[in-house]
């Protein structure tokens, strides 16, 4: 009996994504760019050492439908490292695709000058791909675009919710004769596919789409057909399978770094497949993503904000993180706010980006100070504004008390 082919299934790249960074100062470039390749690095450095068979990249290679040509070495690179691991499958993404149909996609220059065991997988179709341990079929679903998937006669006079429907009917017909096909071949059989598939919890992907997204049915792709099912399109790894024996895995692996906040608590990382005919067994790899760290604190009754933020700072292991805070304030505490401390102290906690010390003033609506004002003292009128200001009661005690001096004094000049 022969041995499972091994599968490393990872996505999502998207070399180019250079928010909360620096310029690195060994390479020029972005230091979110360096980490995004790092985690390519990382992948590749698994894939030799674990003796990958087949390896499927599941599309967005590049933040950007043109990237930069240092962006492009520097993905080339590490290709051609993969390649000559094992067999690499690239499939187009949206990120991946131009603006017309008439330019070539961002990936497309591997197919051109035919670099040995890749595949830039641009079409839908199957082809029996050859590992060191046997044949793998191997379905391609790149991201669907309506000029390719649909006539434009079909789709006159039709709403955009009609046209959507078409779409998605068109896809899931194309799935089921690619699954057809799989079917035909003997050994194993793995689907790459860059959509949405529906069910599918959505990550930050959505702030950096290009273009609009239909959403494929589960079923279209749990077909067990198909031996294992590696997607990509949305950041947050996932199985829409789970639990599940009489369909294969249909599995997110993830973006492979972290690109904002909205994705802080995710873990990050690729997928790591052993597969034959009807026993697939798979595992997520986490990997040693850039951290991202919201710090939060609610300060408005606090007498020394800026002290109490720097404690908060302390308590937290913030090396190598991009951290934003979200600081609670009134008027009255925010005065007493110095936001350049705090920033020191992120700064010795080893953080290496301050994404923002957002500060939320709480602004009370005003108190009417009575009636009749006319009839307070001095020291009620006070505490009537410090209380309509939102002055917590610790602080409003220390200036009614050293109010009070200034009271006396000029009630003995009257």
């Amino acid at each position: 009996m022969s041995e499972p082919v091994r599968l490393l299934h990872f996505a999502d790249l998207h070399v180019g994504m250079e928010n909360y960074g620096g310029t690195d100062r060994d390479t020029g470039l972005s230091t979110r760019v360096v980490d995004f390749i790092r985690r390519m690095d990382e992948v590749t450095e698994y894939a030799a050492s674990h003796q990958a068979d087949l390896i499927i990249f599941a599309g967005d290679a590049f933040k950007t439908r043109a990237p930069n040509p240092t962006f492009q070495r520097e993905f080339a690179h590490r290709v051609r490292d993969l390649s000559q691991i094992a067999p690499v499958v690239m499939l187009v993404g949206n990120h991946d695709l131009p603006l017309t149909q008439m330019r070539a996609s961002s990936v497309e220059i591997f197919d051109t000058l035919a670099v040995p065991n890749v595949w830039v997988a641009g079409n839908y179709e199957v082809r029996q791909v050859e590992t060191a341990r046997g044949p793998v079929a191997v379905g391609s679903a790149p991201y669907p675009l309506r000029a390719r998937l649909l006539e434009q006669a079909q789709t006159a006079g039709m709403t955009v919710a009609q046209t959507d429907a078409r779409l998605q009917e068109q896809l899931v017909m194309i799935l089921d004769e690619l699954a057809a096909e799989a079917d035909t071949h003997h050994g194993p059989r793995v689907l790459t596919g860059h959509f949405t598939v529906s069910g599918a919890v959505m990550g930050s992907e959505r702030g950096i789409m290009l273009g609009r997204d239909v959403a494929v049915p589960r079923e279209a792709v749990a077909d067990p057909r198909w031996d294992y099912v590696a997607l990509g399109h949305i950041h947050k790894h996932q199985n829409l399978t789970a639990g599940r024996d009489d369909v294969p895995p249909v599995v997110y692996s993830g973006s492979l770094e972290r690109i904002d906040f909205g994705e802080e608590g995710d873990p990050k990382g690729f997928c790591w497949v052993e597969m034959e005919r009807g026993a697939t067994r798979w595992s997520f790899v986490p990997l040693s993503a850039r951290p991202f760290v919201t710090l939060k604190a609610d300060l408005r009754a606090d007498v020394d904000p800026t002290h109490s933020a720097i404690r908060l700072v302390e308590a937290h292991d913030l090396r190598g993180a991009i951290v934003r805070m979200i600081l609670q304030l009134t008027p009255e505490s925010e005065s007493r706010f110095n936001e350049m401390p705090v920033r020191e102290a992120l700064k010795r906690a080893g953080a290496v980006y301050v994404a923002a010390i957002r500060k939320e003033v709480e602004q009370p609506a005003r108190a009417r100070l009575g009636a009749s004002p006319e009839g307070l003292t001095h020291a009620e009128l006070l505490e009537r504004y410090l209380i309509s200001t939102g002055v917590v009661p610790a602080r409003r005690a220390e200036l009614l008390d050293a109010a009070e001096s200034i009271f006396r004094g000029e009630s003995r000049d009257n």
